[in-house]
């Protein structure tokens, strides 16, 4: 049987913990063991981090409040949206996180382990190294000024799979 669920959240840093959990939450009736668990949990934290940070510039939120013209709100910085979409088939779970950000010009370069564009936010470079460490399969899109998809395999248990 095929299960799918998809939330859209602002990019903004407290949304990273209720990412992981609503994905946990999604996966529970497949009993996953505690490191499987864990191990998705991290790799959306990261991907959903990724979005925040590098996608959107780490935003807090909409600065328009107390504006009174909606121009001066149409000139205030909004938070972007980051979506994740899950879709469990025969114990396999399939998660797609993206945004509409600035994008990466270098895929390839960004997912070396150590790599950030961030040092002054003390970004340690190992979020996608992470994400290929812990899932069983990894790929990134990116186009700058487009955005960036990560989509993440995880194969939970000993599902349908197996056979």
């Amino acid at each position: 049987m095929k299960n799918e669920m998809e939330i859209i959240f602002d990019a903004i840093s407290d949304n990273e913990s209720f990412a992981r959990v609503a994905v946990a939450a999604f996966i529970t009736h497949l009993n996953p063991t505690v490191e499987e668990m864990a191990d998705i949990k991290t790799a959306v934290s990261e991907a959903v981090t990724n979005s925040i940070i590098h996608g959107y510039g780490n935003l807090q939120g909409c600065k328009a409040a107390g504006k009174t013209s909606e121009t001066e709100r149409d000139k205030e910085i909004r938070p972007g949206k980051v979506r994740i979409h899950c879709v469990l088939e025969k114990g396999i779970l399939h998660i797609e996180i993206d945004d509409t950000g600035k994008g990466i010009e270098d895929v390839e370069k960004a997912m070396e382990p150590l790599y950030t564009t961030r040092p002054d936010l003390e970004r340690s470079g190992m979020g996608f190294a992470f994400m290929e460490a812990f899932m069983d399969d990894l790929e990134v899109e990116s186009a700058p000024g487009k955005g960036t998809r990560v989509h993440m395999v995880k194969k939970i248990g000993i599902g349908e799979w197996i056979a």
